[in-house]
């Protein structure tokens, strides 16, 4: 039997009345046809979820309109942003911190502090360590002659330090850095941000994941972490619902990311990340009619009292 072709190229005409037909209100078609020339309807499409009458009827609960659709879709875009700007942030603290650690212990040439024995000797290890230390050569062939600092150095001096260096490694490469360290130098930066060694081996590759997400404007608001975090102080402060023995947020959802931010962002700039993230939810509210704000936040895994992470904990870490 001959399979339909639902995937043909549709007309912004043809969109809108998929989606009426889908029970949507569309109540300026004018505004609705622009929106979706400018934003893309398979991407605004995939917002449909939440506003379903059920995971087996895929029409639209009945009133929601076309502009709520695009109000979790901005949501979403801001949201993105707030927490890019966060990870960009993270990831330039933890490349400063190692490349200091780094360049304090083995010296500031690549041929001092990219020597094999400076890394974990655990001959397991071995393979990744010498994979790794190509991959930083290859990323000092390559950036070389195309970033003014790495060639400034090359040209000048002959080599490039690490904390030059880092500026061109990506966020993915400098998690794999961290988890091929010696212990002694893992604990040295893991005690710079008051967690365990574990606990940021486990952190960086989710975090460099929502970083490459971010930057490619996929959704992220329902987005799952690759794997559960483990519980932290925050879950318990917070007192975070438990079914049999887990708890039901903060493990692999966009909570777990907020916890993570939580430990490795500084007071002023988790504070800041909270109450922007605050004010957004506060105009979706405000935009939403067909379905309650709890809806969204229950699939971002955020419980109802999840602003007190600001500042929650301060006194245990002082």
């Amino acid at each position: 039997m001959a399979m339909k072709d639902n995937k043909k190229f549709k007309t912004l005409d043809e969109q809108i009345e998929i989606l009426k037909y889908k029970g949507l209100v569309v109540q300026d078609p004018d505004y609705a046809r622009e929106v979706l020339l400018r934003e893309n309807y398979f991407f605004l499409n995939g917002y449909r979820h939440l506003f379903l009458k059920s995971a087996t009827d895929k029409s639209f609960i009945e009133g929601t309109t076309f502009e709520e659709l695009y109000s979790l879709f901005l949501f979403d875009r801001s949201f993105r942003n707030i927490i890019f700007k966060n990870l960009l942030i993270i990831e330039n603290n933890l490349k400063s911190i190692i490349s200091y650690q780094l360049s304090k212990k083995y010296g500031y040439k690549e041929n001092d502090y990219l020597k094999p024995k400076n890394f974990n000797e655990d001959p397991a290890r071995s393979r990744q360590v010498s994979d790794l230390i190509k991959k930083m050569k290859r990323q000092i062939r390559i950036n070389g002659s195309q970033h003014t600092a790495t060639m400034h150095y090359i040209n000048n001096y002959g080599y490039i330090p690490l904390w030059i260096l880092v500026k061109v490694l990506s966020f993915g490469i400098v998690g794999e850095l961290f988890s091929i360290l010696k212990k002694e130098d893992q604990l040295a930066i893991a005690d710079i941000y008051h967690v365990d060694v574990d606990e940021l081996i486990t952190y960086l590759p989710i975090l460099a994941n929502y970083r490459n997400l971010c930057a490619h404007e996929d959704i992220l608001f329902e987005n799952k972490t690759q794997k559960q975090i483990n519980d932290t102080i925050y879950h318990a402060l917070l007192g975070i619902e438990k079914v049999d023995g887990e708890y039901v947020y903060g493990k692999n959802d966009l909570f777990a990311l907020v916890i993570m931010l939580r430990q490795l962002l500084n007071q002023q700039d988790m504070k800041n990340l909270v109450e922007e993230v605050d004010h957004i939810l506060k105009n979706l509210e405000y935009n939403l009619k067909s379905i309650p704000l709890n809806k969204v936040l229950d699939r971002m895994g955020f419980p109802e009292n999840w602003k007190e992470i600001g500042t929650i904990g301060r006194k245990v870490e002082e």
